[in-house]
């Protein structure tokens, strides 16, 4: 007798059947109240190791491109001028992005 092997098992079947009528019977969150929650849980305010809050701001020093240094077009990178690859329309390509 030849057997049919894409056919399902009447075991697997029944367990698939009940897990998917599990999950609909589940109460489940609606998409709404989970957004709410993680904007509620999104904010700057953060807590510490210790439980303390912490509210600090990132401080950055911003320091200018060197007489001898680039920003690559395509990396953004600030690069030395001995490695611009290329020159074009203005801008400076390094050896990295062009090679």
């Amino acid at each position: 007798m030849a057997a049919d092997y894409d056919e399902v098992r009447s075991d697997v079947k029944e367990s698939q059947e009940s897990s998917l009528d599990d999950v609909k019977s589940a109460n489940a969150p609606d998409a709404r109240s989970v957004v709410l929650e993680l904007d509620q849980a999104d904010g700057l305010d953060q807590e510490g190791p210790g439980g303390e809050i912490i509210a600090e701001e990132l401080v950055v020093q911003v320091i200018p491109p060197a007489a001898d240094e680039f920003t690559c077009f395509s990396c953004f990178l600030v690069r030395h001028r001995s490695q611009i690859a290329r020159e074009k329309d203005g801008h400076a390509y390094c050896v990295e992005c062009e090679g």
